[in-house]
């Protein structure tokens, strides 16, 4: 849809926003300036309750910024977008249906429920490993295949940017590496750009290309860090020498 323009996918320039409540101003974040290239996979951390999901608003236009200016492929962005999918911290796989129905949600609701989409995702759903549980109901898959699931549904629809809400964050330890390396290997085999925002470490460091760091509340950009380990996938990344180094420096970082 994009693919004539040249700049960031996403630009955040002296972003601040402000919530007005009853109670009085809560300043949420404050400056944040940073930018996403095309292709990116770009990790956004930050101490617990910094705002790092209200940065996946803004960006997505579900919140308008107090102040500054947000951009996705050079304009303000549009709420609902068909360039976005979004992908939350639980699957939210409706029960009553079937892996296949799920899928073809978004394709229902964008009125993209064309043969030629339905197609597509079904060959999304194949290729990475699905195609044989399309008629299964989410209460028959393990948890792991259930988060493939909605990354399949979210994928459906054709966007191009990724918001993912630390997707991983309701899977056991164990399922969240396997289910980590799915999700990676999938992005980066769609050529998808992607942030996620999460609180845990070892995921950003395996697998972003960049990380960034942001404050307490109101939340600002105080690090950013290219981590170097090009195509290597997430569980091979916590085995390198690296993956020590950097953990210990974001730390440090996190809780300054």
């Amino acid at each position: 849809m994009n693919e004539q323009y040249a700049g960031p996918v996403l630009e955040f320039e002296d972003v601040s926003l402000t919530y007005h409540t009853k109670a009085g101003e809560t300043v949420a974040a404050k400056g944040l300036t940073f930018s996403v290239e095309k292709g990116e996979f770009i990790a956004v951390i930050g101490p617990s309750g910094c705002g790092k999901t209200t940065v996946l608003s803004m960006a997505a236009g579900l919140l308008k910024s107090s102040a500054g200016e947000v951009r996705v492929y050079g304009k303000a962005p549009e709420r609902g977008a068909e360039y976005f999918g979004y992908m939350l911290q639980k699957d939210e796989l409706f029960p009553w249906r079937t892996v296949e129905g799920n899928i073809f949600l978004p394709l229902e609701i964008k009125k993209k429920n064309t043969p030629e989409m339905r197609a597509r995702a079904l060959a999304l759903a194949e290729k990475y490993g699905l195609g044989g549980f399309l008629k299964h109901y989410p209460d028959q898959l393990s948890g792991g295949m259930r988060q493939r699931a909605a990354l399949i549904r979210t994928l459906a629809a054709g966007p191009e940017i990724l918001l993912l809400d630390e997707p991983f964050s309701a899977l056991d330890y164990q399922t969240r590496l396997s289910v980590c390396d799915d999700v990676y290997g999938i992005i980066r085999g769609e050529k998808k750009t992607a942030i996620l925002v999460t609180h845990d470490i070892s995921e950003a460091i395996s697998v972003a290309d960049r990380v960034i760091v942001l404050s307490k509340r109101p939340a600002r950009v105080t690090a950013a860090h290219k981590l170097g380990f090009g195509g290597v996938v997430p569980l091979k990344r916590r085995e390198s020498p690296q993956f020590s180094g950097w953990f210990e420096l974001l730390w440090k970082e996190l809780n300054l």
